[in-house]
């Protein structure tokens, strides 16, 4: 039994937190809330039914379950369209698929949030020498870093006002860096600004990490492109592959052109029998991201009372997505706050985590994820680039106590170390 294995003194941290952290999850709760009945009236005003959930195979021609689908998807993020398909497998795929539909040759895209997330950098040609990446066909690229967690909004309004940038990309989560994630405040601030000086450059967010945890998204301030994976936040634990673009529909058609062909656009793609998997896992999300900041906070609570100094964010802090980071100090730690939670996920629990390469990433990585969809980071899990300072990345939990079993058991095997 796992609580058996718990340190007592991890335990009765466990009864203070739950005492003083109940005014933090009532604001998770009404957020919950929020979203839930925005979900809920989207299903209601499309009129999903039973049939929408039949298996359409081959070329996927008519299926107008996908049609409600990705129309309750705009609707929710706050777009014109959207393209939730299977055949998107990642994050990461969703988003260059996206910038290789927009982005032609001698078109110049620019990052304002500095340096993208890892797995981002050889797509756009930062690293690696893939005949494919964004670089090598002839897409230039520029970034312009973060001042003290704030965009640069005078750098970035004077370049673009001379008009020759195609699009801009805002991460709105952290990524592996050490800065803050963006709220959607600061983002509306910013296409605000932008678009004074700009009404044409396309403006593009990866939301990764960040749905549902506000009562807007970045299509509800004015983003053109929305991008985003299955396997996080909308899918809600219950999606097992897929990903979605929304955005102004002229983009998602062009976006729909790339990933089928040119005159088929959004008209084919075999929904593998996944349609009622992705209404469900959308319908489910608010209380999914809900449990995840639950247990977000919570981790962050006992980290701090157990004197961890960089924990971030801290457990009070305002939130806009889902990841928690800790500076571990050491490899060991890392090793074994990673493995405590691998050690009580629901599956591969017996899977002993050890530093490794892996595909897309500079460094050797730790990585728990003991979930029922493989790399689905809206279940519990854990992983970390094996490098100083040693800081763990930790998301996801489909049940706030399913989250605290683990984290607690994390924390014990941790400090017997």
């Amino acid at each position: 039994m796992i609580i058996k294995e718990i340190d007592k003194e991890i335990l009765e941290l466990s009864k203070k937190a739950d005492i003083e952290l109940v005014d933090i999850f009532n604001k998770v709760d009404e957020t919950c809330l929020h979203n839930s009945n925005r979900i809920l009236s989207a299903f209601i005003e499309n009129k999903v039914s039973y049939t929408d959930f039949a298996d359409i195979n081959g070329y996927g021609n008519y299926d107008p379950g996908r049609d409600k689908l990705e129309k309750i998807f705009a609707t929710v993020l706050g777009n014109e369209d959207s393209l939730v398909r299977p055949q998107i497998m990642s994050g990461t795929n969703a988003l260059y698929l996206t910038f290789s539909a927009i982005l032609k040759p001698n078109d110049t895209m620019i990052s304002l949030t500095g340096t993208p997330y890892d797995s981002l950098q050889e797509m756009i040609g930062l690293c690696g020498n893939s005949s494919q990446s964004l670089k090598n066909n002839l897409v230039k690229y520029e970034q312009i870093d973060l001042i003290n967690n704030e965009f640069d909004i005078q750098k970035i309004v004077e370049r673009l006002k001379r008009n020759d940038v195609k699009l801009v990309e805002i991460q709105r989560s952290r990524g592996y860096s050490s800065r803050l994630s963006l709220t959607i405040e600061k983002i509306e601030k910013l296409i605000s600004e932008i678009r004074k000086v700009n009404k044409d450059v396309i403006i593009m967010v990866d939301n990764c990490y960040g749905e549902l945890v506000e009562d807007k998204e970045p299509g509800h301030v004015g983003a053109n492109v929305v991008v985003g994976s299955l396997m996080k936040n909308l899918g809600g634990g219950i999606a097992s592959t897929g990903g979605y673009i929304a955005g102004d529909k002229k983009y998602v058609e062009m976006i729909a052109d790339r990933l089928t062909a040119p005159g088929i656009g959004k008209e084919q793609g075999a929904n593998f029998n996944l349609n009622n998997s992705f209404f469900k896992g959308i319908y489910m999300a608010p209380s999914a991201v809900k449990s995840a900041l639950k247990t977000a906070v919570f981790t962050a609570y006992m980290l701090e009372k157990l004197g961890y100094k960089n924990v971030y964010p801290k457990y009070d802090d305002y939130r806009t997505d889902i990841i928690q980071t800790v500076e571990l100090g050491n490899k060991d730690n890392l090793v074994k706050f990673t493995q405590g939670i691998q050690e009580s996920s629901p599956i591969d629990s017996f899977v002993r985590v050890m530093p490794a390469p892996m595909p897309g990433y500079p460094f050797d990585e730790v990585m728990a994820c003991g979930g029922f969809t493989q790399g689905s980071t809206i279940e519990l899990s854990g992983d970390a680039p094996v490098i100083e300072p040693y800081t763990l990345y930790m998301q996801g939990s489909l049940s706030y106590e399913y989250g605290k079993l683990s984290i607690m058991l994390a924390l014990t095997k941790m400090l017997k170390n």
